[in-house]
């Protein structure tokens, strides 16, 4: 081992028995536990509809993709995995993005604990468990957030393939890499950070490390090939839409939306500055419990030099790397993007923690616990009843299930022996009423057949299509959706309120194309699953309806 990672270099720490290891490891399981059953149960029973991103989730997990147009694909995988033991449920969305959050808090806190003590390590993770990407955004099960958990995996095997220079550890840090490398290309930033260190250990030249770096290396490729031979085959298609998000039209422009990301990355792990406060007045008030004097040091002081300057160089990159680059280049920063950049910034924390770790410990649960409620039950209310009540245009509140018992209505009219299969729309309008149909329909994205790699050219319209589109719902059709538009037989127009009384009325623009004589009728089921949706036609429910024949 590195002279800089001998375990006894630096502050000596204590390290507690194994009875007491054993019971914070059960603790911190509990807890993630309860973060996922608590941001689960709050989104599911306030949502009638998942985020946009984990629609998307939901509507191309209908196949195993090699890739999809946008993005690499895991984050699809592990949906359509989800989905074949609980079913194509709003609820899902929200559990994956929390599952990932969780898996993603587990590695960090098998990070600490090669850096610190359990118990302080246990802390740190505590307070990094309400930044909102792990909180209240963990809850939207996209690219980003599946991200989390193979970027901090990759954060501890790094740790420990430098500090022990085992083989084992490079070859699972290849393995994990090339995981959020298939999650999404942005990982490569995280990489960037290795580099870094790397190079800040002066370990580039030494044969140990390159011999470590050639082993992950092999196993990174190894793991991406099928993906890479894909890419190959489409020409590099998501790489197109990468160049497309990165576009920005000025460079004012882009340093205006880099303040924006900044001010932004501020507000989302501001929870864990809430919970400092708390844990600074409650120290206030009865220091005699936390056994603070004017000596008394930080627990960060107790972490190790070679540890400090890990948590800087490999916490602190990403951000400060991207933040450089969108500067120099001008190219377009999203909030989002900065998921992953801050999975480390909780430890920094420690710095500002003084006492006995077992009290601090103590409190610095009962706050999370505080925040983590108050975020969920708030955020529910909010995405709830108040947006119900206000009758904002919100994704939560979009009435999916009324829109799909119209639909089917309509279909049924026209089409009445034949279940509804293949709804062409744009992945939030057609996902909608694909997910509240039954698992038997699918969504043609935009009219699309890259868009939609699930469908077979040859035979996916034979048991017809049902087109929709919507002004209203934010989501303009694109020239595939219309052309299917006009190639059908049956057209009209219905209204459907997007909430309560004072909402907006959405417009759905529909047109039938029937099945062929190729439709397979043996092979469809007989009855249409409505997930138990109100099956009411337009009329009854006091819904404006206008079709044309």
């Amino acid at each position: 081992m590195r002279s800089g990672y001998t375990p006894h270099s630096g502050h000596s720490t204590t390290r507690p028995g194994s009875g007491t290891v054993t019971s914070l490891n059960v603790a911190m399981l509990l807890c993630l536990t309860g973060m996922v059953a608590l941001w689960t149960l709050a989104t599911a029973l306030s949502h009638t509809a998942p985020d946009l991103d984990g629609m998307e989730e939901l509507v191309w997990a209908s196949s195993l993709e090699l890739g999809y147009h946008k993005h690499p694909p895991l984050p699809s995988w592990i949906m359509h995995g989800l989905v074949q033991v609980f079913g194509r449920e709003v609820w899902v969305t929200f559990f994956a993005g929390q599952l990932m959050s969780a898996l993603a808090l587990w590695f960090l806190w098998l990070f600490g604990k090669e850096i610190t003590t359990p118990r302080t390590a246990f802390i740190a993770v505590l307070i990094g468990s309400t930044s909102l990407y792990f909180s209240l955004r963990g809850t939207i099960f996209n690219h980003n957030t599946a991200q989390l958990w193979s970027i901090t995996a990759s954060i501890w095997l790094f740790y420990r393939a430098m500090r022990y220079e085992q083989v084992r550890d490079w070859v699972w840090l290849g393995v994990v890499g090339g995981l959020a490398t298939l999650t999404k290309y942005s990982a490569v930033i995280q990489f960037f950070a290795f580099f870094m260190f790397v190079v800040a250990e002066r370990r580039l030249t030494d044969r140990s490390t390159l011999r470590g770096i050639g082993w992950a290396a092999l196993a990174y490729g190894l793991t991406l090939l099928p993906h890479l031979a894909w890419l190959v085959s489409t020409q590099f298609l998501p790489f197109r839409y990468v160049d497309d998000a990165l576009d920005t039209p000025t460079r004012l422009q882009a340093l205006n939306l880099l303040l924006k990301f900044t001010l932004d990355q501020l507000a989302r792990l501001s929870p864990m500055l809430i919970v400092w406060l708390g844990w600074w007045f409650w120290a206030r008030r009865h220091p005699e419990d936390n056994l603070i004097t004017a000596d008394t040091p930080s627990l960060g002081t107790r972490l190790r030099p070679a540890d400090k300057k890990f948590l800087l160089w490999v916490g602190l990159t990403p951000f400060l790397a991207t933040a450089l680059i969108s500067a120099v280049l001008g190219t377009r920063l999203v909030a989002s993007w900065g998921t992953t950049f801050f999975v480390l910034y909780s430890f920094f924390w420690l710095w500002a923690l003084r006492g006995n770790p077992e009290t601090i410990g103590k409190r610095i649960l009962v706050l999370v616990v505080g925040v983590h409620l108050i975020m969920a039950l708030g955020y529910a209310v909010a995405r709830g009843p108040l947006a119900w009540a206000t009758g904002r245009d919100s994704r939560s509140t979009f009435p999916g299930p009324d829109i799909a018992a119209v639909m089917n209505t309509i279909w049924k009219q026209h089409v009445p022996d034949v279940p509804l299969r293949l709804v062409a729309s744009d992945t939030w309008l057609g996902g909608n009423i694909a997910l509240h149909t039954g698992p038997q329909t699918q969504v043609f994205i935009n009219g699309s057949y890259v868009e939609s790699p699930w469908l077979n050219p040859d035979t996916a319209q034979d048991c017809g299509v049902l087109t929709v589109y919507s002004i209203t719902s934010k989501r303009p059709p694109q020239p595939g959706t219309l052309r299917l538009m006009n190639e059908g037989t049956w057209s009209g127009v219905e209204h459907v309120r997007w909430s309560s009384e004072k909402s907006p009325l959405l417009d759905l623009n529909w047109s039938i194309k029937p099945p062929n004589e190729r439709c397979a009728l043996k092979e469809i089921p007989a009855v249409i699953d409505l997930r138990q949706t109100p099956q009411t036609h337009p009329a009854d429910a006091g819904q404006e309806s206008q079709e044309t024949p």
